[in-house]
């Protein structure tokens, strides 16, 4: 499955920055794209066993009381794994969200088979004069059209999923790739900013 238009992309909200240092998610959100239309969404919340700090909650909106009525991560990264299937895998800042996955995933013995890639890397590639490549800036600068709120998990999904289909879009277009593949995503994500111009020439 190496058409780019055809991916799952997710957000994780969590109660801190590594699952290494014991934190967990809390809440997983994620948007299931074919052919560049969304044609499913997943959002649950998860009871991570431990109480978040209060900047967790004011940061996402997520209370602990929220998720005292939740299901254990078990239970919804069971059921979300059953939603990845085969796809291959979006998220801004993808390092983040795939050690997450990846912790969350070995604890019930669940795995995945597709491979990830990085809207925020690319996007520092494709729109190098934008004022930065946080997820919101980057949907201002390519006038995604906004409505919600950031840093729930499937709003921020569904913001990444736009701006990875404006990416693919403006490749497509400049560059006359008729069908984008998801490895020449993640081959640009590593190349350097000044060689990005030859590098899709060449593609």
């Amino acid at each position: 499955m190496d058409n780019a238009y055809t991916a799952v992309i997710l957000d994780f909200e969590t109660t801190g920055l590594s699952p290494d240092m014991g934190d967990r998610a809390i809440e997983i959100g994620a948007v299931k794209v074919e052919q560049g239309r969304i044609v499913a969404r997943f959002q649950e919340l998860m009871n991570p066993g431990q109480l978040v700090s209060d900047f967790i909650e004011s940061y996402t909106g997520i209370t602990n009381q929220m998720l005292k009525e939740a299901p254990p991560c078990a239970e919804v990264m069971d059921r979300f794994a059953d939603f990845i299937g085969g796809y291959n895998l979006v998220a801004h800042n993808a390092s983040f969200d795939k050690r997450f996955l990846d912790a969350e995933l070995r604890k019930i013995s669940r795995d995945y088979d597709g491979q990830f890639a990085c809207s925020m890397l690319t996007a520092r590639r494709i729109y190098q004069s934008a004022p930065n490549h946080k997820l919101g800036t980057l949907v201002r600068y390519t006038k995604i059209p906004v409505e919600g709120v950031f840093h729930r998990a499937l709003y921020d999904a569904e913001m990444a999923a736009g701006l990875w289909l404006k990416m693919l879009d403006n490749i497509a277009r400049q560059y006359e790739i008729k069908e984008v593949p998801f490895n020449l995503m993640q081959k640009l994500a590593r190349t350097p900013k000044r060689s990005v111009h030859g590098f899709l020439q060449r593609w």
